[in-house]
């Protein structure tokens, strides 16, 4: 009995060093060490940029008239079509002219009849003149014949007026375009007795001029702002003393095909809508711009300068702020913070935080965090050309006649 007991106790001895062994054994396995994540570092890209503000307008008509007769009578003729172009005194409608040609005949008659009796009161105050020479008539009697010349003389000037006014109404028997432009459509017909009085004309067309033609637009008060601030600086000239080129977009174009500039800017900010109203003028030969229609309005809000620019992706945004990833001298991960600009063909102009020499991460920044480890490939930036050439044309905003000096070149405005 004793000698298995002392068996039994070798064998646990035993089992619990094995036990203990084992143990140790897996203590001692080192845990498996994970390899730096991969990323890709390219430098950003600097290229020459222009900050183009877009503003939405509404195209209006330099002129628009309201063709109203000036004579009251029956409607005799229209001489357009529907919506057609006219020019400037071009024919457009006849009121029947028979009551104003007769009331002119009338007119020329009292005239001959006023200059008759002037003639007669002339003779008179001569005849009057010798009489009174020779003693045969008082002064009293010549200065009654004198009277009686006046009189005819202001007779004469009022029958004068009254052919004159007339031969005027006679005139405006015949309507004639005041502008040049597209007429609507005739809001009378033939037959149709016309009101000529003051105040209660009757309308009988439209025209709105094409060539040139104005846009509308609003900038809002932070916009506003910023072209006073950088005129005041120098760097902008101001809309108000310069001609600053402007573009516009139809809804069915591509790119800015139509040029213009501005040549107005309100005095005041709306107070209901915090904006501030400016306008351009374009030309428009083809007559494509048509009044009240919507476009989309470009005007250069810097003068070009070199930007430096990172693909959007790159970029992570944490509530207010922006940063990215770099690489810093001993090739660790760094957080830097960055300034915004505006979005460029998928690219994003820094304001500040990195230059063109820094490394910066632009694919794999999932979970990278300050300090980190990692292995860089190196890659680059791509740019896509085309889309890049409708987003962000470089040209000369300001060309010799807009009168601003310098601004393509970077350099500040001379006044």
């Amino acid at each position: 009995m004793r000698s298995w007991d002392r068996i039994s106790a070798v064998g646990l001895c035993l089992g619990l060093g094995l036990l203990a062994a084992a143990s140790g054994c897996r203590e001692a396995a080192p845990a498996p060490v994970m390899p730096p994540p991969s990323v890709v570092v390219a430098t950003p890209i600097v290229r020459e940029v222009i900050e183009w503000d877009y503003f939405t307008g509404r195209l209006q008509a330099v002129e628009t008239v309201e063709v109203r007769s000036r004579v009251s009578g029956y409607l005799e003729e229209i001489h357009f079509k529907d919506g057609d172009m006219v020019a400037e005194g071009d024919l457009l409608f006849t009121i029947d002219p028979r009551p104003y040609e007769a009331a002119r005949d009338q007119a020329a008659a009292r005239l001959e009849q006023a200059r008759a009796q002037l003639e007669l009161a002339r003779r008179e105050q001569n005849r009057s003149a010798q009489l009174v020479r020779r003693n045969a008539e008082t002064q009293e009697e010549y200065d009654i014949k004198a009277s009686q010349v006046r009189q005819a003389e202001a007779d004469v000037a009022a029958a004068e007026a009254a052919l004159e006014a007339a031969e005027l109404d006679v005139e405006f028997c015949t309507i004639e375009a005041p502008v040049s432009g597209r007429i609507g459509r005739h809001l009378v017909t033939v037959g149709n007795l016309v009101n000529g009085e003051s105040g209660q004309a009757t309308l009988l067309a439209t025209i709105v001029s094409l060539d040139p033609i104005h846009v509308y637009f609003d900038a809002n008060e932070r916009d506003y702002l910023k072209y006073v601030r950088r005129s005041q600086e120098g760097s902008l000239p101001s809309s108000r003393d310069f001609a600053t080129p402007v573009a516009i977009q139809l809804a069915d174009e591509e790119g800015f095909p139509h040029r213009g500039r501005m040549d107005f800017v309100d005095n005041r900010v709306d107070q209901f809508t915090g904006t501030m109203r400016g306008r351009a003028i374009l030309p428009n030969p083809d007559g494509v711009l048509t009044p009240g229609l919507f476009a989309r309005v470009r005007l250069p809000g810097s003068a070009p300068y070199e930007a430096t620019l990172l693909p959007d992706g790159s970029i992570i945004r944490d509530q207010n702020q922006a940063f990215v990833f770099v690489l810093d001298a001993e090739g660790k991960v760094a957080r830097r913070r960055v300034e915004l600009g505006r979005a460029v063909a998928g690219l994003r102009i820094i304001q500040h935080g990195v230059g063109p020499e820094d490394r910066v991460i632009i694919e794999g920044i999932q979970s990278l965090r300050d300090g980190m480890e990692v292995r860089p490939e190196e890659g680059t930036i791509e740019v896509d050309e085309e889309l890049w050439a409708r987003e962000m044309p470089i040209e000369d905003p300001y060309p010799p006649d807009s009168g601003a000096v310098g601004f393509a070149a970077g350099r500040r405005f001379a006044p």
